[in-house]
């Protein structure tokens, strides 16, 4: 059998809250982590982006998290198959979007 930890450090004390609900928040953050920040990151390449002054970080984010958010309202589970397909098929993309 095998275990593993994490620790964690907290402002908390012992008495405000308990071991599940914090859990339970660890566990959120993650999620939201992994849902949007990963997607970013990995599918659109976020990190590597050459885009640093001004607006423009701020607005290349807000694009990504809208076509984050059109790929998975339109049933889309797995969002780089999704972006490929659309690379390929540019006229269904605009269709996506409403154009």
């Amino acid at each position: 059998m095998r275990h593993e930890y994490a620790y964690g450090v907290s402002s908390c004390l012992p008495e405000e809250v308990s071991p599940e609900d914090l859990l339970h928040f660890v566990q959120g953050h993650w999620g939201i982590e992994n849902k949007l920040h990963w997607v970013r990151d990995v599918t659109f390449d976020e990190d590597r982006s050459q885009i640093r002054t001004g607006t423009g970080p701020q607005t290349m984010a807000t694009l990504r998290n809208l076509a984050v958010s059109l790929l998975r309202l339109n049933g889309h589970l797995n969002l780089a198959q999704a972006t490929r397909y659309y690379n390929a098929h540019r006229h269904e993309a605009l269709r996506l979007i409403g154009a």
